[in-house]
């Protein structure tokens, strides 16, 4: 249970960390759209390990493919499996947590709930689980952008206390893509570049914050009460791994203010309503109003780290762990593509609620 996500575009996800791979079935893409593995790599590439010295060592490809749903490089409306192969588990490293649970990991309550856990690299509960998600991702934004003029991106905010200076209405993906940290703000990236690193070398990992922008999303998407576009966002992004936090536009700073200085307050521009600020930011009511939807996800430090901690095992006797294996120093990097996925799914999910229930 628990591993489906979405309405009308809905993503199931399956596999394991040390199994024989992961994947994803994508059911109620449209028919009719151009895709092709080309179209899906470049994102599982943004999200693989290995890909710098700030990220975990493990080398895998990531290299996707589309078992059904597509035929002669179009959707056919009918369900999209797609897989990733499992090339490079080195599970002798997690013999020791066989038996002991990590501090801050999910292995306690995995095997709290199910009495069984698939110890090597985490299993389930490894961010390799997110690969499913950004393959559908991928296709999401493919969709959003082509049939709605949608444009997803996402960036590191922030690490630890390195904060970055970003316009979430101008930046482009080209000066997030620019730096291994995914940071458009050059001089604060080198900072956070070295802090990483320098953590990474003492054997401990460092949090923060990425910011998620949708541009170009028309009033109206979302729905009343329960799955208030926000809402769905907010689920979307604490449903990733190592995530604690979520706001949207003012977010808690929000608090600071009076209602009237807090109000974005209207008016009619060629023929549409515009909003003079943006502290909502994009979503009144759970609707969409037409303007920049922006927020911003917290990431906890990775809870595996190379020194020795106090934690019991599954006898519940008292003992000590230290963590060994391959393991991200700091998530934001690899979560940048994560935040991007989960964001197009949300959104493309609603467009096409919206446009079965409203119509264009």
């Amino acid at each position: 249970m628990g591993n489906t996500f979405g309405q009308m575009f809905r993503i199931t996800t399956w596999g394991e960390s040390h199994g024989g791979g992961v994947g994803v079935v994508v059911d109620g893409c449209p028919p009719r759209i151009a895709l092709t593995e080309a179209d899906l790599q470049p994102d599982l590439d943004r999200r693989r390990p290995g890909q710098s010295k700030i990220v975990t060592p493990r080398k895998e490809t990531d290299t996707v493919q589309i078992l059904s749903g597509t035929y002669q490089g179009q959707t056919l409306g009918t369900p999209i499996s797609m897989w990733v192969k499992n090339e490079d588990q080195r599970s002798e490293a997690y013999s020791e947590m066989a038996s002991k649970f990590r501090p801050s990991h999910a292995d306690y309550t995995y095997f709290a709930k199910y009495g069984i856990r698939a110890w090597p690299g985490g299993g389930r509960t490894s961010a390799r689980e997110t690969i499913g998600r950004v393959a559908a991702g991928a296709i999401a934004k493919k969709i959003l952008r082509e049939k709605f003029g949608v444009e997803v991106l996402a960036y590191v905010k922030q690490v630890q206390k390195i904060r970055a200076e970003v316009d979430p209405a101008t930046v482009q993906m080209s000066e997030v893509e620019s730096n291994i940290v995914r940071c458009p703000d050059l001089a604060v990236a080198d900072k956070m570049i070295r802090l990483i690193d320098r953590v990474r070398r003492a054997g401990d990992t460092v949090g923060g914050i990425v910011e998620g922008v949708a541009r170009g999303v028309p009033p109206g998407w979302g729905e009343p009460v329960f799955d208030r576009l926000e809402a769905d966002l907010a689920k979307g992004m604490l449903s990733l791994p190592a995530s604690k936090g979520f706001d949207i536009g003012s977010g808690f700073g929000g608090i600071t203010m009076t209602g009237r200085e807090h109000n974005d307050l209207f008016r009619a521009k060629n023929g549409k309503v515009v909003t003079t600020s943006n502290r909502s930011g994009g979503i009144q009511g759970g609707i969409s109003n037409g303007a920049l939807i922006y927020f911003r996800v917290a990431f906890k430090p990775v809870a595996t780290v190379m020194h020795e901690q106090d934690t019991v095992d599954e006898r519940l006797k008292n003992t000590t762990l230290k963590g060994r294996g391959r393991h991200d120093p700091c998530v934001l990097p690899r979560a940048v593509p994560m935040v991007e996925a989960m964001t197009a799914l949300v959104l493309v999910d609603h467009a096409l609620r919206h446009k079965a229930q409203c119509g264009p």
